[in-house]
């Protein structure tokens, strides 16, 4: 048991396991949670066939250019507060205890569902390549259990661990991504050469070569590509001197995944010439296992497809991270008596949240169980589903920390060292505003983004969902400052101080 020196007051915690992962292993964690073979494969056909068609490249440039500018302020705040609940932290730091309640509570609802999101892709996917590949047809329940088991296993012992089984599910779903776009590049393109024009900036505002387009529907699904990048700051206290990793590790992720997505898909529209969008709408995932199949051969489109799976249960392992220390962070806080011996415990050999991880995969497990008593289908309602709501939740709590760098640099005055007018305040002006233009994406193609699933009950019940814990989270702060002040003051207010240098 170790106390450590919040920004207002001390509060006993068990911490986690200092210097376990560096600069490499937190850049692995951040773009495995983001799953470029997933996104790619499950965005970039919605995009051209009902977005911005052969624009797709020209959306993820600008998806890029706004994401970095919101990890401008994002790195900020890095370089001062090292805590496991990021955006909780940051928020409670720069917004007050109130608002960074609130944002805490939906940050880790969101992280929470989209593991169990992302198991119902791995579940499905793997139901399928069974059958296409062996002609064995396994109830997809029994895949996704087997996911949530090893999360849980894996997840028990020393973060590193994680991190090197993710390092080579990641390097094996880009090596496949970027061996199909490179030979496409090399190629000269395909039916109507490297169609360079899809790369214009106007392009990601319009629908390319697609007839009644939502474009609004496609930059949606460009930024939800990267939902899980932000993630660098939750292993802060477990990295070698975060202060310098972290905003390193942020940039180098979203203008690195940035970049690739750019790269890929741009590819993906040259591969399929200017007939792209009606493929798409077709055959869905065909935009990339045709190509592959024509340029490279049928045995990269089974390894595709295997990838696919391996790369999804990676995506869902990160997020079991990243909800496991949410929960932690949170619990550790004692603001439900107990819940510091309980998820804010850490295991006394690996350092790992290792309770809060438990809790985490029963968290999953029932849902998993809830949408299958329900009978519904592990991709069309699991995985939509889920990710919709988890997306909403995490796109308002990314717009909140935008503003939260203006409210700690230049209301609060904190460390004038590293105020100044572009990168704490202009910067994340920018990038809250358009995060407020996101979640405005949202909210108008929902129903679009969700498909078949947006029939159901659950899905209406979405927006409600946010608002419920927003409120819950506002009013529960509230409640403490009127009526226990020492413990109002914890909220989101644990940080690591003796993390400002180490060897």
């Amino acid at each position: 048991m170790t106390t450590i020196e919040p920004t207002e007051t001390a509060v006993p915690v068990n911490r986690l396991k200092k210097n376990a992962v560096g600069l490499v292993g937190v850049i692995f964690m951040a773009v495995a949670t983001a799953a470029p073979i997933t996104a790619m494969t499950g965005n970039v056909p919605i995009v051209v066939g009902a977005g911005n068609g052969l624009g797709v490249p020209a959306g993820y440039l600008f998806a890029t250019v706004v994401l970095t500018i919101f990890s401008i302020g994002y790195t900020a705040m890095a370089k001062h507060i090292t805590a496991a609940g990021a955006f909780y932290g940051y928020i409670s730091h720069g917004l007050g205890q109130v608002v960074g309640m609130v944002a805490g509570l939906l940050a880790t609802m969101a992280y929470v569902v989209f593991e169990a999101s992302i198991i119902g892709f791995f579940a499905y996917s793997a139901n399928d390549t069974f059958k296409s590949l062996a002609n064995v047809d396994i109830h997809w329940l029994w895949f996704a259990f087997i996911g949530l088991a090893l999360n849980a296993i894996l997840t028990y012992f020393d973060i590193n661990l994680t991190a090197k089984v993710l390092g080579v599910f990641l390097i094996t779903e880009i090596f496949m991504l970027g061996m199909t776009a490179t030979v496409t590049l090399f190629h000269g393109g395909g039916p109507d050469g490297l169609m360079a024009d899809t790369l214009n900036p106007a392009n990601a505002f319009t629908s390319v070569g697609l007839t009644g387009g939502a474009v609004g529907l496609g930059l949606f699904m460009c930024f939800w590509s990267w939902v899980g990048f932000e993630s660098t700051a939750m292993y802060g206290e477990e990295s070698r001197n975060p202060k310098k990793i972290i905003p390193i590790a942020t940039l180098v992720s979203v203008v690195g995944i940035g970049l690739f997505y750019t790269f890929v898909s741009w590819m993906t529209v040259a591969a399929n010439g200017v007939k792209a969008p009606e493929i798409a709408a077709k055959e869905f995932a065909g935009i990339f296992f045709n190509p592959t199949g024509e340029l490279i051969g049928t045995w990269a489109v089974d390894l595709f497809k295997v990838l696919i799976l391996t790369g999804s249960f990676a995506c869902s392992m990160a997020f079991h991270n990243c909800a496991s220390r949410y929960l932690y962070a949170m619990g550790r806080e004692n603001l439900i008596p107990g819940t510091a011996r309980t998820l804010g415990a850490t295991h006394k050999k690996h350092g790992s949240p290792h309770i809060a991880g438990f809790v985490q995969t029963g968290i999953s497990v029932v849902l998993i169980l809830a949408f299958a008593a329900a009978g519904m289908d592990p991709y069309i309602h699991i995985y939509t589903l889920l990710a919709v709501l988890g997306t909403l939740a995490i796109l308002i709590v990314q717009t909140l920390c935008s503003f939260s760098v203006i409210g700690y640099f230049h209301v609060r005055r904190k460390h004038p060292e590293t105020a100044n007018i572009w990168r704490t305040l202009i910067a994340p002006l920018v990038g809250g505003l358009a995060m407020i233009y996101v979640v405005a994406l949202l909210f108008q193609n929902q129903e679009a983004a969700a498909g078949e699933a947006s029939k159901s009950a659950f899905f209406t019940a979405i927006p409600w969902i946010v608002a419920a814990l927003a409120v819950l989270g506002a009013s529960t702060a509230l409640y403490l400052r009127a009526t226990n002040p020492a413990k109002y003051a914890v909220i989101g207010r644990i940080v690591l101080e003796d993390t400002a240098e180490r060897d």
